[in-house]
């Protein structure tokens, strides 16, 4: 296939001005074994590791194109799960920042992770009302569970149950048991959305919270249904339970879960985010104000102090009152929650925050980090030991980025810097380090524009001022008040001597650069100013206005949808270019001046000719309205980009699209092509500056082409669900992907490749059978040459070792009955090699209870299934008694060498000490239990 023309491929080359998206999360990470230190955020597709000590980024955990949504670290403090609004869970290393694990399971955007204490399963709720189990060893999903009918807000494990507690927008708190899989206990007291909930003091209290200023408290126990002897405590405690039961619920299940009361939030607003420290002794929540409250719950030790203080409080009032009866109202009082219990002092924030997460550190010293909604970053710290401690802020990561939307970005003449503006400031970056180098706080800016020798940027605001800004200074030098409406446009002239700005007040303005002395230093230095020269009156408001390279025409797109040209020496009238239904808001004219290029609110964009005003072309261009729009220098090649996110560059002389760039996740609201042509960068309302490079690569169209609908069929692919005969209500923790389709077809054509090259073999043992000589064998299959192998079960073997573990379940699930038989018959010699038992019992598991119905129905599989049991039951037994062994073996190494050097290897000093506070605790609530019933 020929290539008519070579079109070069612009590639993403770094994003920036981002600190922390508003629809994540933050967590604490370690690296280099300290902890309080780094804090991960989502930033669009990445994740970002700052280093709060030094205020600088310490890693980049780059993804792919879909945003992230929730992010979650391991209990190892290896690895970092992170959800991702397609529905996508990928794990990270946090040493090597490579994806080690990849699960698709869920339909829509991930709304919470969590892992369990051992860091072996990994659960994730969505927006799809799902809740799906991973397995992160074997990298496949466990279970899904289907109950809930809003969207999953948080979950959480009990560490010492095999539970799963989650919450959602139903009202609901469901507890789930991991061994069963079903649902036994159903909370259904909260009256709106419940919005966060976690585990406290060695999963003891459950908190949760909703739209109301109350935290509900509910506290877990667990029953002896073993034991025969029952006590009139867990008579009474069983009472209450089955008082509460809500139809569905399983009363034969040892967990109890009974409310122990509620803590009352000073904020306002629902809440919106619950979390606790690693220890389970702090919680921590916000609403929809500028605060963070926090709750310390007491060990028993402590609670007991507390409550004997109370208790002496409640003699000394009740003797100062002289009432009757003081023992008995003493006596009365129980161990209760406002015991156990003690509310910090709240931290007031600078904004509205999105998370935060905890650590408590050794002598009570917390640290909290916050990431809020108008991108920034901070770590506060507080001393939990200390009475009437107050929160202080170590490190806030606040000047590298925009607190607001990006409206307007430009390039310098030298490309070596870009410049931004926003609802609140203006910052120059720096562009090979991508860092800020100034900040200049302003008002709303609509325009921005570098003056010729980038020492200086001017900026058009909202209310019509047009600012000049010095770089080097980072001072306003001057406020000309140049339109009474809102500046929209700034442009400069095509001899670098002066600039046109454009207003909604109907007019454009001429302006020539002077410069002037200094009215406020006495001495002579003299600084930039401008200069009104002429102005332009029309009949309708300046959306945008472009000079042309040769300096003879003004075009001035109005409010009317037209766009005007006039002759730029006498404003004579020149051309009127309509056919937009709805106002021009960007447009630009090509460095020949023999195009100029329009994009409309009408999603199009309309290629002219100068010379006539005819219109060469109308392109759909993007699935909104289009925003930016500037052809590259010396050719008549242009990008744009819209409401929909997307940036997308265009041939003017063919007019077709020649690559759709990766955008920002919500509008894209300008971009600019630096003077030299090899760089664009685009700004949105995700608060991203990316940044895209001119590379070596050509760009085939027939491959973007086909590379589109490839994405456009693996959108429609996740919402097909899988119909199996035999399994009618199948519901697999996975889903259907183009990958698990790509599966099946490479096992498909494993097994007709490995057909064919048998019938060879076949074939030459029946003319070696009837030839005297030798014949050679046949050569292998190229395929199975590029796999390394030379027989057929290696083939499948290899096969199947190359197919992602989330992706393997849902390609046999797509395989014909046929080649499943093919599959089972191979599995036999492939479990007896030895070197495989696990993958491949996993295969024969998994499709034995797929197709279990027409296997068994099958009587040419019999003796297969047999033999198959045969070797898997020698196999498994052969691999256990090995790790057995293996395992037995170390402990006694362990031991020889515990006794050679006089220390203990693998073991953490205070076990002992625990389980002895373990027991001391367990008698001391029996005492009390029996005091109780006494009384």
């Amino acid at each position: 296939m020929g290539l008519t023309k070579d079109y070069l491929r612009y590639v993403p080359a770094g994003n920036f001005n981002i600190v922390s998206s508003q629809n994540c999360n933050a967590v604490f990470v370690t690296l280099q074994g300290q902890i309080g230190r780094f804090v991960a955020v989502g930033a669009s597709e990445n994740i970002i590791i700052w280093d709060l000590r030094l205020g600088e980024k310490a890693q980049v955990l780059p993804g792919e194109k879909s945003v992230v949504t929730a992010i979650c670290a391991s209990p190892n403090n290896k690895h970092l799960a992170a959800g991702y609004s397609d529905g996508n869970v990928l794990v990270y290393n946090l040493v090597t920042a490579e994806v080690i694990s990849t699960f698709a399971g869920h339909r829509s955007e991930i709304t919470t992770l969590t892992y369990d204490s051992y860091g072996h399963k990994l659960a994730s709720g969505s927006k799809d009302t799902d809740i799906i189990v991973w397995d992160t060893v074997a990298e496949s999903g466990l279970c899904r569970f289907s109950g809930h009918k809003g969207q999953i807000t948080q979950i959480c494990f009990m560490s010492k149950q095999s539970v799963l507690i989650s919450g959602s927008k139903d009202s609901f708190v469901k507890f789930w048991d991991l061994n069963t899989l079903h649902c036994f206990k159903t909370l259904t007291d909260h009256h709106t959305e419940v919005w966060g909930l976690c585990l406290v003091n060695n999963d003891q209290y459950l908190i949760t919270g909703c739209g109301d200023v109350e935290l509900r408290v509910y506290k877990l126990s667990v029953r002896d249904i073993n034991s025969d002897k029952i006590t009139a405590v867990d008579h009474l405690t069983s009472t209450l339970e089955i008082a509460t039961l809500e139809e569905g619920d399983d009363t034969t299940h040892p967990l109890q879960c009974l409310k122990a009361g509620s803590l009352l939030k000073t904020g306002k607003g629902r809440t919106i985010s619950l979390t606790n420290d690693l220890s389970g002794q702090v919680v921590g929540c916000h609403g929809t104000d500028k605060q963070i409250e926090l709750f310390y719950f007491c060990s028993e030790d402590e609670a007991q102090v507390r409550f004997k203080k109370r208790v002496k409080k409640e003699q000394k009032r009740l003797q100062t009152a002289k009432e009757a009866q003081t023992d008995e109202t003493v006596e009365n009082l129980q161990l209760s929650l406002r015991d156990q219990v003690k509310r910090l002092k709240a931290i007031q924030l600078e904004g509205k925050p999105k998370g935060l997460d905890l650590v408590l550190g050794n002598g009570g010293e917390l640290r909290i980090a916050v990431n809020f909604r108008d991108n920034c970053l901070r770590l506060y710290n507080f001393q939990t030991s200390i009475k009437d401690s107050q929160a202080t802020c170590l490190r806030g990561i606040l000047n590298q980025g925009h607190h607001t939307d990006v409206k307007a970005v430009a390039f310098s003449s030298d490309n070596s810097a870009i410049v931004s503006a926003s609802g609140e400031s203006i910052k120059m970056w720096n562009r090979p380090s991508q860092t800020c180098l100034r900040t200049v706080e302003t008002d709303i800016v609509l325009s921005v524009s570098f003056v010729p020798g980038d020492r200086h940027v001017l900026a058009g605001l909202k209310d019509g001022r047009l600012l000049i800004i010095d770089i080097a200074a980072g001072d306003i030098l001057e406020e000309i008040h140049a339109h009474t409406k809102d500046l929209r446009t700034i442009t400069l002239t095509n001899d670098l001597r002066g600039c046109v700005t454009g207003g909604g007040d109907d007019t454009v303005k001429f302006w020539q650069f002077e410069l002037i002395l200094d009215e406020k230093i006495q001495a002579p230095v003299k600084v930039l100013s401008l200069v009104h020269k002429r102005t332009l009156k029309l009949d309708s408001g300046i959306l945008c206005v472009k000079l042309s390279p040769n300096g003879k025409f003004v075009a001035v797109a109005l409010m009317d949808s037209t766009v005007k040209i006039f002759f730029t020496d006498s404003f004579k009238f020149y051309l009127s270019l309509y056919g937009h239904k709805l106002p021009v808001y960007c447009m630009d004219i090509s460095s020949d001046s023999r195009l100029i290029a329009t994009g409309s609110g009408d999603r199009n964009i309309k290629i002219w000719g100068m010379d006539f005003g005819d219109c060469h072309k109308s392109l759909f261009a993007h699935e909104d309205t289009v925003t930016g729009l500037q052809f590259v220098p010396k050719t008549h090649y242009l990008f744009t980009c819209g409401k929909d996110g997307k940036v997308k560059q265009w041939d003017g002389d063919k007019y077709h699209k020649i690559i759709t760039l990766q955008g920002h996740s919500g509008e894209a609201h300008s971009l600019a092509v630096s003077p030299n042509g090899q760089y664009v960068v685009s700004c949105g309302s995700d608060r991203v500056l990316r940044l895209y490079e001119k590379s070596e690569q050509l760009v085939v169209l027939q491959d973007e082409q086909e590379e589109e609908r490839e994405q456009q069929e693996e959108l429609a692919t996740g919402e097909q669900q899988i119909i199996v005969p035999s399994q009618p209500g199948l519901n697999l923790p996975s889903k259907r992907t183009i990958g698990s389709e790509r599966a099946a077809e490479s096992i498909l054509e494993c097994l007709e490749v490995s057909q064919t090259f048998r019938e060879q073999l076949q074939e030459h043992e029946t003319l070696q059978a009837t030839s005297t000589q030798t014949l050679p064998l046949p050569a292998p299959p190229l395929l199975m040459q590029a796999f390394n192998v030379t027989t057929p079960d290696d083939f499948l073997l290899e096969t199947i070792k190359r197919i992602r573990p989330s992706d393997l379940e849902e390609g046999l699930l797509l395989l014909p009955f046929n080649s499943v038989c093919e599959i089972l018959s191979t599995l036999p010699r492939l479990i007896q090699r030895g070197d495989c038992t696990e993958l491949g019992c996993k295969v024969a598991m998994f499709l034995l209870k797929l197709h279990h119905a027409p296997i068994v129905a099958n009587h040419l599989l019999l003796p297969t299934m047999e033999k198959l049991e045969t070797i898997i039951r020698s196999k498994v037994g052969e691999l256990r008694d090995l790790t057995g062994y293996n395992y037995f073996g170390m402990l006694f190494l362990q031991r020889q060498i515990e006794n050679a050097e006089g220390v203990q290897l693998f073991r953490d000093a205070t076990i002992e000490r625990k389980k002895g506070e373990k027991k001391r605790r367990k008698r001391e609530k029996l005492k009390r239990s029996i005091l109780v019933l006494n009384t």
